[in-house]
């Protein structure tokens, strides 16, 4: 076993890692002009044939990192092909969610497109078991998945990988074990050949990724890349602002009306209750937006994301089930009452859904922490999703009195690793939106629990519905899916118009330039009105006048 953690003194671009032609095209055609750290240093030790342990935080290019290698290999063994080589899987992707393994497909895709009618690829994440079977008699070369679906696979006898495979790699491994597939990994393992590569990615070098080490590697290399968990002040910029739960919605609200949050959105909350409440509560002020929780169909998840990062929407309501259900603090809680919303659902969730981790959100400009996370590795995954790819971001936690213990967890977790990071006070006087708290509690008020489970049956039934009757529409007709949209209107409270502007007069001196209403003050109109302005404005002016006029007719 040897460590590798000190950064490469001499910066190896893509053309010198000897990759095919093929493969630099395609990482020409997606814009990746220079590898990130972990990718040079990742390459070329897998290209070697190394068993590798890699830790990149969110958004380092741990998936570039060990596609690059795999396509490298496959059409290494077919291309030394003497005729007498049979078509088989030899590659496998395992990833803890389906989110994530429809965009690792999408990725390996893109760096086989100049590789068509050689790689096959084919995700068996989000399909049915029986939809996938006849895809996998096929024999890809690579099938990339979730641990669960693949151990199903396996077991029905539709792939047999105990002799063909030549690499595994298990992405997010420290998601792995907690998101519960820890004896289908292990069944999976009972099932493949005994020599073969295997790379294990993960953002943090847990207790879990040590047991799938142990399970997995057979002397790897570790690389541990010196970047901290998050990037530095420069390119994401951390606020933090301490209020009360309630005034929590009217900030969102106003933040929202006033333009004071521009660009791609998520917003997360604590559960799937409050991801459909924040939506309807939303759309009561014209502030259209799309949930993404583990209730939605597969299909119905990875679309929306697709579509996000398309520019489709820009604002995304997401429940961060996994982490704030489960994690290192969650056997402390026990005792305590659980969450009300969390103990009245009993719906079926889907345990390979994942939103905090590993979902490429793309272009992210704010991550807004409406509910505060329960421990520091779910803000720093969190937060994550934001500033990536060299792009700049911010991130706003909202935090209550009763939040003020996880806060301070946070607050120490960056100072040791996070790059010298600090949360910031928001720079906010809730004071001057006096003349939102009305508006924002009586459409707070109007979200009932009645109204969200409506809405909840509504969402879905709506997805359930597209998904089954077009499902055969949009593989021939594939652009039409793009005008499936999910951020529609639930309409399960009753519509107020008024509450889709914002009155000039309920809005501080102070905010107005910051609303776009700079220069708008009325002029002066040098026209002369007609007569029949005149009767109007005079009318205006003394609302007694039209009925007396009325009655003297």
């Amino acid at each position: 076993m040897t460590e590798e953690n000190e950064e490469s003194k001499k910066n190896l671009p893509f053309h010198e890692m000897e990759i095919d032609e093929r493969i630099l095209k395609a990482i020409a055609k997606l814009g990746w002009i220079q590898p990130t750290l972990i990718q040079e240093r990742g390459i070329p030790l897998l290209l070697e044939g190394k068993d590798l342990l890699a830790r990149g935080r969110t958004g380092s290019g741990k998936t570039g990192a060990f596609s690059i290698p795999l396509i490298q290999r496959i059409l290494d063994i077919k291309g030394k092909n003497d005729g007498s080589l049979t078509q088989a899987v030899r590659g496998v992707v395992l990833c803890p969610s389906r989110e994530l393994a429809r965009q690792t497909t999408q990725v390996l895709n893109a760096l086989a497109n100049s590789c068509v009618g050689i790689i096959r690829i084919v995700d068996i994440g989000a399909k049915d078991v029986s939809a996938v079977k006849p895809l996998l008699k096929d024999l890809p070369d690579i099938i990339v998945g979730t641990p669960g679906r693949l151990a199903q696979h396996i077991k029905e006898k539709n792939v047999d990988l105990s002799v063909s495979l030549e690499v595994l790699i298990i992405d997010e491994a420290d998601l792995i074990f907690s998101f519960g597939f820890e004896a289908d990994i292990r069944y999976i393992l009972e099932n493949l050949p005994p020599i073969y590569q295997a790379v294990l990615t993960s953002a943090t070098l847990s207790d879990d990724v040590e047991r799938l080490k142990k399970l997995v590697l057979n002397n790897p290399v570790i690389l541990k890349l010196s970047e901290p968990d998050l990037p530095d002040s420069s390119q994401l910029t951390q606020y933090m602002f301490k209020l009360e739960e309630e005034e929590k919605y009217v900030l969102i609200y106003a933040l929202f009306k006033l333009q004071l949050v521009r660009g791609r959105t998520i917003i997360f909350v604590s559960t799937v209750d409050r991801c459909y409440k924040m939506k309807l509560y939303l759309e009561q002020f014209s502030i259209p937006c799309c949930v993404l929780n583990s209730e939605l169909p597969a299909a119905t998840r990875c679309h929306t994301v697709s579509q996000f990062n398309r520019g489709a929407y820009s604002v995304i309501v997401a429940a961060d089930e996994k982490f704030l259900d489960e994690g290192s603090d969650a056997k402390k809680k026990k005792g305590r009452k659980a969450d009300k919303d969390a103990e009245a659902s009993k719906r079926v969730k889907d345990k390979e859904s994942g939103v905090a981790r590993g979902i490429d959100f793309q272009f992210v400009s704010n991550v807004i922490n409406f509910d505060f996370p329960k421990n520091s590795d779910s803000y720093i995954h969190r937060v994550g999703r934001t500033a990536r790819a060299g792009e700049s971001g911010t991130a706003l936690s909202l935090v209550s009195g009763r939040e003020a213990e996880l806060l301070k967890e946070v607050e120490d977790r960056l100072a040791e690793v996070g790059g010298g990071q600090t949360l910031r006070p928001y720079q906010f006087k809730m004071e001057e939106l006096d003349g939102f708290k009305y508006r924002a509690r009586d459409a707070w008020r109007s979200v009932t629990k009645v109204a969200v489970r409506e809405a909840r049956l509504k969402e879905i039934k709506i997805e359930l519905l597209n998904s089954a009757k077009l499902k055969s529409y949009f593989e021939d007709n594939p652009r039409d899916k793009q005008m499936l949209r999910h951020d529609k209107s639930l309409h399960t409270v009753k519509h107020q118009e008024h509450l889709k502007n914002v009155p000039e007069y309920i809005i501080p001196q102070t905010l107005r330039s910051m609303a776009g209403m700079r220069g708008k003050k009325r002029k002066g109109n040098h026209t002369k009105p007609s007569e029949t302005q005149k009767k109007f404005q005079k009318r205006k002016a003394d609302p007694l006048d039209f009925g007396i006029a009325k009655r003297k007719k």
